[in-house]
């Protein structure tokens, strides 16, 4: 809320105090970490757009970072997720991944995302499923935590009902990828 702009505190006609607290610690560090969020948006979105490549995205993780992915299972450190960026996206450049929102709470963040396939169904709605990142921001402008949610099952409809086919130099995931989620000894707890 901003008090020059005659905002007003939810659920009430009051404006804020005037007397209350300026920001403090906290403030800096939620100050922080959307900036970090702001940064990984913007790659991202580069990435999309094909003016960067998808491992680029590495850039804003930790060098110690635990990646997760539905697909492709555990990934630990910097070097395995640019790896991972470059050759599980191969293939996919007629995809999209529009953001719908993004949430911070602490050293938390939460990205929702639309995981959209070319093509169109006969009802003319397209190929797309629900997707959601979670991050926890380590600190330094880069996070050191990562999962990736899908409905693989509903992706795998889509693909076989649209008739989709991967593009060049397209990779599958391994067949027996590393489910553990849990984040490496002191990272987000």
């Amino acid at each position: 809320m901003d008090a020059t702009k005659g905002d007003r505190m939810p659920g009430t006609d009051a404006a804020p105090d005037p007397e209350a607290p300026g920001p403090g610690p906290a403030d800096d560090r939620e100050t922080e970490v959307r900036a970090a969020l702001a940064r990984y948006l913007e790659v991202r979105a580069q990435a999309e757009a094909g003016t960067r490549p998808w491992s680029a995205l590495a850039d804003v993780f930790t060098d110690d970072v635990v990646y997760i992915d539905p697909a492709w299972g555990r990934l630990e450190g910097r070097v395995a997720l640019e790896r991972f960026l470059d050759e599980s996206m191969r293939g996919l450049e007629d995809w999209s991944f529009p953001v719908e929102f993004t949430a911070v709470a602490g050293d938390w963040v939460v990205v929702r995302w639309t995981q959209r396939l070319p093509g169109r169904r006969t009802d003319g709605r397209p190929y797309e499923q629900s997707g959601m990142s979670t991050l926890h921001y380590a600190g330094g402008g880069r996070f050191d935590y990562g999962e990736d949610l899908l409905n693989m099952a509903h992706v795998l409809e889509d693909l076989a009902e649209s008739g989709w086919r991967p593009g060049p130099g397209f990779t599958p995931p391994p067949r027996h990828p590393n489910r553990d989620f849990r984040p490496a000894r002191g990272q987000g707890r």
